[in-house]
């Protein structure tokens, strides 16, 4: 791009919160997706649900391809104030292979229920042993 990004702050983009005009923050970029809310894969409403804020998470739980993160550069319209961008990182997740972590997730999530699936099956074939003794 030769020309120089507009800067939103972020109560300018609150107000662009409606299907007349529809402003998402994604990674500290504003996208105007006004256009793009019928032609959305998973409905309007999923947009309009996050029009006029950061839709960062929501975006990134539902894994987008990359050809979806490409589409995105069509509706970019600027950049988000450094005054009210958010410091929350995440690592890309381009389909359901894809992994999404933040700086504020545990390590102890990613073990905590295949622990559990282990010792209720060990705890159910203990009784079941006992049971028919």
């Amino acid at each position: 791009m030769s020309k120089e990004a507009k800067v939103f702050k972020l109560a300018e983009v609150k107000t662009h919160n409606d299907a007349k005009s529809t402003y998402l923050v994604v990674h500290n970029k504003v996208y105007d997706v006004t256009k793009f809310l019928e032609e959305h894969p998973g409905g309007e409403e999923v947009l309009l649900e996050q029009a006029g804020g950061d839709a960062t998470e929501a975006f990134e739980d539902v894994g987008h391809s990359t050809d979806a993160r490409d589409l995105m550069e069509d509706y970019f319209v600027g950049d988000l104030h450094p005054d009210d961008r958010s410091s929350k990182t995440y690592t890309t997740n381009t389909g359901p292979t894809g992994n999404v972590t933040s700086q504020n997730s545990s390590s102890w999530t990613g073990w905590i229920l295949p622990v559990g699936v282990a010792l209720a099956v060990a705890l159910t074939y203990r009784y079941m042993t006992q049971s028919s003794a």
